[in-house]
């Protein structure tokens, strides 16, 4: 099959069954032997649709004279990869998005007029493009961004709330821009420098990361199987996840606890700053995930991670006292919306839950710091529910614990750090270090 079909199928299985995107891109390029322009043109629809849904629905819904419940989920599916096309596709003439969005209407759906109406509902776009009404920017502020960058409306009125309209704005920018892959060089086998010139000799283009010296990030983006030939000397993190592993300070001959520490990044990176030398305890919930930890270390030569399954929130017996306590707490990944389009559709409800167990997992893990040792908090969210918040009502119940202060890089902080992604260009992430009192 060609792209565009094995994004409807992919698309029909997305809706249907609830699979994760990531997931089924890997399966359907394998499954279907996609490779070079027909890859890349199906990775661009499938995360495309589903990023760009809201705004898709919205249109669609002017353009039809049925109502949404009256169109078969096969056919708007249809309707959203054509439309999709057209708005953000530049490259692809409007006439080919038209014509072979009739003919996976053609293929895949037999029923009568689907054709016709396909054909007309985008046919009536193309006139119209230019005269959409869309609400109104001064009125309703989060109805607007909402329908003009794709994200639920609750997710707009709490980043208004938050960070006001002009930070809002230029947040939902970035998360629908493409963005960077960025690598964290393996500093127990080679230097940033030599890693970068080793990629230039090999025609991948990178440069230095913009907050961490030991991130390198890629100018454009890269198949992984061209990066198969430096197996072990780099691996794939987000420069504010390196600026958090960083901003834990474990020295040489630590002992350091990682209490939710898959798929492992954040453990690969103290085990460098310790020069692979003192112990890392990597927990998680899922047993089946600790072997991608397992297999990065032995990957990357990292000897001193030792890993086991623990719920972060349930104390655990027997503990010992940790120079360092990493707490990177499950959360909403508000701030990872521009690499997990999925994100942006989750339940307010379960978010709202989000805190409570967040709390939990930072009490539980706060008593295995040592006295004169380091509690870091994290997340890779915008929400100050999820962040701050949780650091202030912390510290009133732990007067034994206070504010670290940190500088990483270019990055300095009084303690509590709030990373926003059109700032930086990196995900948005929370960090805060904490530090325990001798006494």
């Amino acid at each position: 099959m060609n792209a565009r079909e094995t994004a409807f199928l992919s698309l029909m299985k997305y809706e249907n069954s609830g699979v994760y995107s990531n997931i089924e891109l890997s399966y359907a390029i394998e499954r279907n032997g996609l490779s070079g322009a027909e890859r890349g043109l199906y990775t661009a629809l499938f995360y495309g649709v589903i990023e760009r849904k809201l705004t898709l629905d919205y249109i669609l819904s002017l353009l039809s004279d049925r109502p949404e419940e009256d169109i078969d989920l096969n056919v708007r599916i249809i309707l959203r990869l054509g439309l999709y096309q057209l708005l953000y596709m530049t490259r692809i003439p409007a006439s080919a998005a038209v014509n072979e969005s009739v003919k996976l209407a053609r293929r895949f759906y037999a029923k009568k007029n689907s054709e016709a109406f396909i054909n007309a509902v985008l046919r009536s776009f193309l006139r119209r493009r230019g005269s959409i009404p869309y609400p109104d920017k001064e009125k309703n502020t989060a109805e607007y961004l909402s329908v003009f960058y794709s994200v639920p409306v609750w997710i707009c009125r709490l980043w208004l709330d938050a960070y006001g309209r002009e930070k809002t704005e230029s947040i939902l920018e970035t998360i629908n821009a493409a963005p960077t892959m960025t690598l964290t060089v393996n500093t127990l086998t080679c230097t940033p420098s030599d890693f970068l010139r080793a990629l230039e000799d090999a025609g991948i283009r990178a440069e230095p990361g913009a907050l961490v010296k030991t991130s390198v990030r890629l100018q454009a983006a890269v198949p992984l199987e061209k990066l198969a030939p430096f197996e072990g000397k780099y691996f794939v993190q987000d420069e504010a996840s390196a600026l958090c592993a960083a901003a834990v300070g474990a020295s040489p001959g630590d002992m350091v606890l990682d209490a939710c520490a898959c798929p492992g990044g954040k453990s690969f990176g103290m085990a460098l700053t310790m020069q692979n030398k003192g112990s890392i305890l990597a927990l998680d919930l899922h047993q089946n995930k600790l072997s991608l930890i397992e297999r990065g270390a032995s990957s990357l030569g990292i000897s001193i991670i030792r890993t086991d399954v623990q719920n972060a929130s349930v104390p655990r017996e027997g503990m010992p006292a940790f120079d360092r306590v990493l707490c990177d707490v499950p959360c909403s990944g508000l701030g990872v919306l521009a690499k997990k389009p999925d994100i942006r559709y989750k339940s307010e409800d379960d978010i709202r839950r989000l805190p409570a167990l967040q709390e939990r997992i930072l009490e539980t893990n706060a008593a295995y710091v040592r006295p004169g040792g380091v509690l870091v908090y994290s997340t890779c969210t915008l929400n100050p529910a999820e962040n701050g918040e949780i650091i202030d009502r912390f510290l009133i119940r732990h007067p034994e614990f206070s504010l670290c202060p940190f500088e990483v890089g270019k990055i300095s902080s009084g303690g509590m750090c709030e990373i926003f992604p059109h700032e930086v260009q990196t995900d948005g992430f929370f960090i805060a270090k904490l530090k325990k009192s001798r006494i």
